[in-house]
């Protein structure tokens, strides 16, 4: 360990959190230096890391997990920038990280989750937690890591109150979301039998869908992504042995209905990120025409809106078909332009916080978990959504 990683350490490590003036719940970095025994590196080579905010009284044995998204890298070159970058080492990262929405500590915002034990975990691998594969040129070397930065930081929190977790709720957003789904069944696996386990992905569901163009934009990103990060051997054993083509078991549409443990689906059934990125991904309008009706949805016309709606009925097909195998699941799709909704307290639990059926995310989501109430929770098509916090204006 070189002298500047050691004196990080250091600093980083005199506490483990603090709130600031204005109310704000800022926790500290805390490194893994651990990691480095198994190989748990970020891209760059530096080591892991997550915040963790101590819960309290009733709360001080429950433990939310939040994987961190940013996307992902699937070629050399793109892995290359993103390792010079906090998405690619925790380098860049800031030291501190505010905790609201799900993460926050104040029970007038976060109901049933703020006195639990809350991580959130640092992307730094750019394959959603699951590769394990390294690139060395002889010039360059990035390390894909991710499944074990996982397994290194579940380590580091085990003896530190996870192993005695009497509730847990493995939790992410965007490229966190699709963690939350790799990750489930072995989260539950690696706690004891009588931890209550339940997982939550925030638009976290990534179709397998054509682009307007009819091309596989979204499929042929996945393989590549696959393939660089030595993904395949870490996905679902039953997905991959059933499909001829085991790299579409990244999607989680072809492997929901092998997950066992209790799962919570959160998204919008017009994700913002993937209408830019795999319904209408630049490469497939290089004319500009989709331009203004991603800017506002007002500007779109007929045939652009049929599109989306298309995409809404595919997203709700795929997954009221999977939701059969897993009935002690829930969900919450409304119909606003967004991507992701439970980091942030204006969409997680506010006064205009989006609703379905006068409900809350968070109040959804923990009527799911404490099983108060069945959370199976639709939104008509748009334009409904009068208090939804778009991206899309």
């Amino acid at each position: 360990m070189d002298l500047a990683v050691a004196i990080l350490l250091v600093l980083l490590n005199l506490a483990s959190w603090c709130t600031c003036s204005d109310s704000r719940l800022l926790v500290k970095m805390t490194l893994v230096p651990s990691a480095s025994r198994i190989g748990g590196f970020c891209l760059d080579g530096s080591l892991p890391a997550y915040h963790l905010h101590r819960g309290f009284g009733a709360g001080a044995r429950n433990w939310l997990l939040q994987f961190e998204g940013g996307g992902w890298c699937n070629d050399i070159q793109s892995c290359l920038e993103r390792a010079q970058t906090r998405r690619g080492s925790t380098l860049y990262m800031n030291r501190l990280e505010d905790f609201n929405g799900i993460l926050s500590n104040n029970a007038s915002l976060n109901p049933d989750f703020y006195n639990w034990n809350r991580v959130k975990l640092r992307y730094c691998d750019g394959g959603s937690f699951s590769g394990d594969a390294k690139f060395d040129n002889g010039t360059s070397v990035l390390y894909f890591r991710g499944k074990k930065i996982w397994e290194a930081i579940i380590l580091d929190l085990l003896p530190k109150g996870l192993m005695h977790a009497r509730k847990a709720l493995l939790s992410g957003c965007s490229a966190g979301g699709l963690s939350s789904f790799l990750h489930c069944e072995n989260f539950a696996r690696i706690l004891p039998r009588n931890t209550s386990v339940k997982c939550l992905s925030d638009a976290g569901f990534f179709m397998d869908e054509r682009d307007v163009t009819l091309n596989h934009t979204m499929r042929n990103f996945f393989e590549n992504l696959v393939s660089l990060q030595g993904i395949e051997e870490n996905l679902n054993k039953n997905c991959t042995s059933f499909l001829n083509n085991p790299k579409l078991c990244m999607f989680p549409q072809y492997f929901l209905k092998y997950i066992t443990t209790p799962l919570f689906i959160l998204n919008t059934a017009y994700d913002v990120y993937q209408f830019h990125h795999a319904l209408v991904p630049p490469s497939a309008d290089t004319s500009g025409h989709w331009n203004r009706c991603k800017l506002s949805i007002a500007s779109c016309d007929t045939r652009q809106l049929d599109i989306l709606q298309d995409f809404r009925q595919d997203m709700l097909v795929a997954l009221l078909s999977s939701r059969i195998y897993s009935r002690r699941g829930g969900m919450f799709i409304n119909s606003c332009f967004a991507h992701c909704q439970s980091e942030s307290q204006d969409t997680w639990f506010a006064r205009d916080s989006p609703q379905i059926h006068s409900k809350t995310i968070a109040e959804a989501v923990g009527d799911w978990y404490f099983s108060r109430n069945t959370s199976l929770l639709i939104d008509c098509a748009y334009p409904c959504g009068t208090c939804c916090h778009n991206i899309v204006a």
